[in-house]
């Protein structure tokens, strides 16, 4: 899986929040009134938008992204999205990297709440971001003007052209209601709401890949850091779905064989107030969840009796000692008092 960089210029939400549109989360691409040159799931790939000079298929030039024809009436394009999980929208990115003298002018996004099924002819569609200019090969971070749950979206070109990537940055909205008391969830699951809000490093791999579903497809499919050549070790704050107590931690070094890090230890804390920037330095003081565990490559950790019971908790720091990659980190946990998030 090719790694997509991180945007020193991208706004703040698009690393605090979780990408509803992202696939691997169960986000899909339902319809398109056309998507002549380029299909519409294309672009809700998690991976960067690539050119290939020279390829084309049946009906033109090949695009990684949605792409319509070229419109000879009135009226405007659009695509129909199921976010993975319903939530607030706090901001998108569309992404018009590669499509230069083919990217529509402009570009609206409306959002609906549809709790059974798909968005039908009395569906009640609110517009969360205005008709927008857009330029060619270029990002554009726009904030939604809207803070209630969604299930799904609908993209708006004006009147015609492609998108190379569409990602919706939102906070999913678990339902915790009902869960069986005792019963362990990861509270380190992003599609549950968990987000990294730092990290040290990540040279090689988002911190976020830690907490996605799944194991990890490749190397490029978890967080790695470059080769440390000080003196420390590496480190990334996870923000918990849900305050919780954790009982079991589960570390997975799927693919990471010749990189893997030497050991591991977890800290955490039940924070009530700060910021998530004021907790970079509070976080180098909370008390041990997990002892200093020495790991092997490409291998499943599970830790269970060691880990030492801190109450509920609202946040985790991951170190990896001294540097190298973990693709997947899962934080198993009881909610004490059952609510709805």
């Amino acid at each position: 899986m090719a790694i997509s960089p991180l945007d020193p210029n991208a706004p703040d939400f698009t690393r605090r929040y979780t990408n509803l549109a992202d696939p691997r989360l169960g986000a899909v691409a339902l319809k398109a009134n056309d998507e002549f040159f380029a299909a519409k799931e294309r672009m809700l790939n998690p991976e960067p938008p690539v050119f290939i000079p020279g390829k084309y298929d049946a009906n033109g030039k090949w695009m990684d992204g949605w792409e319509t024809r070229r419109k000879r009436e009135t009226g405007s394009d659009w695509c129909l999205i199921k976010l993975a999980r319903p939530g607030n929208i706090e901001g998108v990115d569309m992404d018009t990297t590669h499509f230069t003298g083919n990217y529509p002018p402009a570009a609206s996004l409306e959002a609906c709440y549809e709790a059974e099924g798909d968005p039908h002819e009395d569906t009640e569609w609110i517009e969360i971001i205005p008709a927008t200019s857009l330029q060619g090969n270029s990002h554009h971070y726009l904030t939604a003007n809207s803070t209630r749950a969604f299930t799904h979206v609908r993209l708006n070109i004006y009147p015609d052209g492609g998108l190379a990537r569409l990602r919706i940055y939102g906070q999913p909205r678990a339902d915790w209601h009902g869960a069986e008391k005792g019963a362990l969830v990861n509270l380190a699951a992003i599609e549950n709401g968990a987000y990294i809000v730092s990290a040290n490093n990540q040279h090689f791999g988002h911190a976020s890949n830690l907490l996605m579903p799944g194991r990890g497809q490749d190397m490029g499919d978890g967080w790695e850091t470059r080769r440390r050549r000080e003196p420390g070790n590496d480190w990334c704050l996870i923000a918990l779905a849900i305050p919780g107590v954790i009982r079991k931690v589960e570390v997975d070094t799927l693919h990471f064989k010749g990189n893997y890090p030497h050991s591991c230890l977890l800290q955490a804390a039940n924070v009530t107030s700060g910021t998530d920037s004021s907790l970079i330095t509070q976080s180098m003081f909370w008390p041990t969840l997990l002892p200093e565990e020495k790991l092997a490559m490409d291998k499943l950790h599970e830790f269970e009796t060691n880990v030492v019971p801190l109450g509920v908790v609202t946040h985790v720091r991951f170190n990896i000692i001294p540097d190298g990659g973990v693709s997947r980190l899962r934080l198993w946990g009881e909610i004490p008092n059952t609510r709805k998030a």
